[in-house]
């Protein structure tokens, strides 16, 4: 899409006056497009009255009709006279001492030629508006200093020849179409707006060839999200006192000069009449109704209308958790096929069909005194429930899984390509950033020059910067200790709980102790991982100031990095506990491990820990989404209402209808002060519960997809409504989390090797009936070969041999009438009368080296896979690289024929004037 690889000013310039000249080349334009066809700016877009029509260069410069509406004066989005277009507010207070600095920043922002207007709030004296406006001069040579790339020609499209039979074959195809349905998730056409400037080529902004752009009206050339940038990056550079550090929007903000700082959203989101009937009012209007309207909920996003409202950078936000979501449901499909297919071969499965009929096989107790034997049948509804997430299937969806989040992290790459083209971002680099305030004031004293831009710069030393390092890697190792110290007490409290239940009076409770141990230690967890969030953030932000970061960037990294692992090894600390760590190291029955030798540690069920992991995971993940959906949207629509409610009461509901734009937006929400870091977190956490543990819980894509489906609306309804008018910025990719993403992916691989090897009974299973099942060495593996296979996992235990402090209450004598000699637990030991009691059995050593092997092969085979598709997916789409070389290749042709054409003119010139040379080309 751009023209330029280099950006260079001359060569644009080159290119500019070629394309400007450029004849008889094998191209043609849409039907609307020609050399004085009208176009639609952004007001005709939305109310066709303004359509405005120019001919010449000279007359798109003028301004469309003297005469002023008198709804520009009444919408709150003009100065008084009607005719500036407020580009940004600011807000202070008459009774804030900060008055001289404000003096000296305001009268700086007249002197770079941006006009200015104070208009004191209707509900209270003392806060001020201060609306600005950038003329077209302003916004000319700023847009030219800071490279604004502009649309300058349409598109050109290449005219493919097609034979007569594919011309009646595609007759045929859409005619058949006809009679089908249309496509329910496509957007409707006629309802969007024909972006401009995505149907043309862009170029950084020149008033030396203002005549090659597009220009129909110079007051809506540059969009709204565009003028408020240009305005932004004023203020960022405007001193408010004498002295070099003395400058800058962002100083005045934090010092509390001014209380706010915002562009104006272009007017209210309902309407009273149909957009249908009446067309959309603004586009906040129309990206209300296409997109944060719950009524399109299974519709496509509109993501040129939200870049061109909000920005590149949160347009990206949306096109990701677009791709994430969409990615979501082939995985969710097979997720709930796993599940479907436990449910439908339960009644055949002989595992579970043995536990449910084992009516004679007694357990021994899970914990000490208090807990009862048990038969193993009782535990029948567990066995079930396990069958239904671990079953023949999951190795399957395991590797699945892995292989998906390659697949979505490399078809990402190339969607991002895709937009990154569309919205013109190839060639965009980042400008040279300055240095944070906070780096200036700290190292002024120390200088050294900058290598790229030649200027002395404050300089950090390296054994300075070192030192803060280590600092800080410290305080991150220290709170990972405290959230190991959490999982310990939770720990703690299962082990005492285990037995409280036990001897609990509510017969329902007693029977299940160990779900309710475990429910009502995940909402235990639950809470405790929501308060240490709320010091993880501050932690962090101590932390990454202290390290002292030269940029914003090196800043957001920094804290994001810190953030993420917090969050991460706060929420799946306990996840990892249960899957790797529970019932593994609890000792057998008369030799139990105990902590601080006083608890005994926690058992597995009967059944097996993997029920215990789908309930943590279950839990956490419904509840965390809940608090994230409540607190997104719930916090801020309270927020919103209380305000509304307060000025009714004050005012009466007519007055507040009649509040002017940057009034309304006064009263919203300010965005976080961390930008889109809590949604990106948010995502982020849940990709990784969705593939790290997904071998136990194949309902997790199923749970993130609808949490997405909402999630998308959430956001769309929030960004729309609920929010002030973020800055629109740009970026060309979703930064370090790209990263994060790819390093959870191969954590996922790891996981899921030793979920479905440790934590699930598939490698047992697998054993027995290779080894010794009744197929043992015929090669099968079915249901028949699993027979007395719960026997053979379950080892005996002489009664007599129990602690003092481990000992029943009860003797048995329930079961039989007599006292229980032999009880039976899950483990693969010797009987109590052979030569070595207790002692590991051959069947145990096969399982270990099954295991390991298992685990090697798996993670092997599907790293393999996973850099077999990397290698085998290309970055860039096809389509997209031959649209790129067709540019360039038609951009070469127009150079090669304008220089023809000006060596032709010339020849001709010299002619006349009686001049001629030999040899002279063409």
């Amino acid at each position: 899409k751009s023209v330029s690889s280099s950006g260079l000013d001359k060569f644009l310039s080159r290119v500019i006056d070629v394309v400007s000249l450029a004849k008889d080349v094998n191209i043609f334009f849409d039907e609307l497009e020609g050399v004085n066809s009208p176009s639609k700016d952004d007001d005709s877009l939305l109310h066709h009255g303004n359509l405005t029509s120019t001919s010449d260069d000279a007359s798109r410069l003028e301004v469309v009709g003297e005469e002023v509406p008198d709804k520009n004066k009444t919408n709150g989005l003009y100065f008084r006279d009607g005719k500036c277009r407020i580009d940004y507010i600011l807000v202070y207070r008459k009774s804030n001492p900060q008055t001289e600095k404000r003096e000296v920043f305001e009268r700086n922002i007249r002197a770079e030629g941006i006009q200015m207007e104070k208009e004191s709030s209707l509900t209270n004296s003392d806060i001020i508006f201060v609306k600005l406006h950038a003329p077209w001069e302003v916004l000319g040579k700023y847009a030219e200093l800071m490279n604004v790339r502009m649309p300058f020609r349409r598109k050109i499209y290449y005219l493919h020849r097609r034979y007569k039979f594919m011309n009646r074959i595609e007759k045929q195809i859409s005619r058949f179409q006809g009679w089908l349905p249309r496509k329910p998730m496509k957007l409707d056409k006629e309802t969007l707006p024909d972006l401009e400037e995505n149907d043309c080529y862009t170029a950084p902004f020149s008033q030396q060839r203002i005549h090659h752009f597009i220009i129909h009206n110079k007051d809506t050339f540059f969009n709204n999200a565009t003028r408020s940038r240009i305005v932004h990056h004023i203020l960022q550079r405007v001193k408010y006192e004498e002295g070099k550090n003395k400058i800058g929007l962002n100083r005045l903000l934090s010092n509390g000069s001014y209380e706010a700082a915002f562009p104006l959203h272009e007017g209210s989101y309902r309407s009273k009449n149909s957009i249908r009937t009446h067309g959309a009012e603004n586009h906040r209007h129309l990206l209300y109704e296409c997109w944060a309207s719950w009524g399109v909920w299974y519709k496509y996003q509109p993501l040129d209308l939200v870049r061109r409202y909000f920005g590149e950078k949160i347009g990206l936000y949306f096109a990701w958790l677009g791709w994430y979501t969409g990615m979501l449901f082939p995985a969710a499909f097979i997720g709930l096929f796993v599940f479907l297919y436990g449910v439908t071969t339960l009644n055949h499965c002989q595992v579970s069909k043995e536990v449910c009929q084992a009516t004679d096989i007694i357990m021994c107790p899970i914990c000490d005194k208090y807990c009862p034997f048990m038969r193993l049948s009782d535990s029948c509804v567990y066995a079930k429930v396990t069958h239904l997430f671990d079953n023949g299937a999951t190795v399957f969806f395991a590797v699945f899984m892995a292989v998906w989040a390659t697949v979505f992290l490399e078809f990402w790459k190339r969607r991002r390509a895709v937009i990154a083209y569309d919205w013109d971002l190839i060639d965009w680099e980042e400008e040279e950033e300055e240095i944070r305030p906070q780096f200036e004031a700290k190292y002024s004293k120390k200088e050294r020059m900058n290598p790229i831009s030649g200027k002395p710069e404050p300089y950090q030393a390296f054994a300075d910067k070192c030192s803060r390092l280590i600092v800080s890697a410290s305080g991150i190792f220290f709170m990972i200790c405290v959230v190991i110290a959490a999982v310990f007490g939770i720990v703690i409290y299962r082990v005492v709980t285990v037995s409280t239940f036990a001897a609990f009076k509510w017969a329902l409770i007693r029977n299940n102790s160990q779900v309710a141990t475990t429910g009502t230690a995940v909402c235990i967890n639950f809470c405790i991982i929501m308060l240490l969030n709320v010091l993880y953030e501050k932690v962090a932000l101590f932390l990454t100031n202290l390290e002292q970061p030269r940029t914003e960037s090196e800043w957001e990294n920094s804290f994001t990095l810190k953030m993420f692992l917090f969050q991460f090894v706060n929420l799946n600390s306990s996840t990892f506990y249960i899957a790797f760590f529970l019932g593994r190291f609890t000792g057998h029955p008369g030799a139990y491990l105990r902590l601080i030798n006083r608890w005994r540690l926690e058992e597995c069920h009967p059944s097996g820990c993997l029920i215990d992991l789908c309930m943590q995971m279950g839990i956490i993940m419904v509840l965390k989404q809940t608090w994230n959906n409540f607190m997104e949207l719930g916090y801020p629509l309270i927020q919103n209402w209380w305000t509304r409610r307060k000025l009714r009461q004050e005012y009466g509901t007519q007055r507040k209808t009649s509040f002017p734009q940057w009034e309304k937006d006064y009263n919203l929400q300010p965005m976080n002060a961390y930008g889109l870091f809590d949604e990106y977190l948010e995502m982020i956490l849940q990709f990784g519960f969705t593939t790290i543990f997904v071998a136990a819980f194949p309902l997790a894509p199923l749970l993130a997809l609808l949490n997405n489906i909402i999630e998308i609306r959430l956001d769309a309804y929030k960004f729309v409504t609920q929010w002030r008018r973020p800055l629109a910025s740009r970026a060309k990719d979703i930064g370090i989390w790209y990263g994060i993403l790819e390093g959870i992916g191969i954590l996922s691989v790891i996981t899921n090797a030793f979920v479905i090897a440790v934590t699930s009974d598939f490698i047992p299973r697998l054993v027995y009936a290779y080894k010794y099942g009744p197929c043992a060495g015929q090669g099968e593996a079915g249901q028949k070969c699993m027979v007395g296979y719960v026997n053979a996992s379950l080892s005996v235990f002489l009664v007599s041999d129990f602690e003092n402090r481990s000992e029943p209450t009860s003797n048995g004598s329930e079961f039989s009438g007599s006292p229980l000699k032999y009880c039976r637990y899950r483990d693969y030991r010797d009987p109590p009368h052979s030569p070595a009691p207790y002692g590991y059995t051959l069947q145990f050593w096969h399982v270990l080296a099954a295991r390991l092997a298992f685990i090697i092969v798996f993670e092997h085979l599907v790293f393999c896979i996973k850099h077999l598709i990397s290698y085998l997916i290309p970055d860039l789409p096809k389509d997209l690289r031959d649209r790129m070389r067709r540019e360039k290749y038609l951009i070469q042709e127009m150079m090669y024929e304008a220089e023809l054409e000006r060596l032709q003119k010339e020849r001709k010139e010299r002619k006349k004037n009686g001049k001629s040379y030999h040899n002279e080309w063409p």
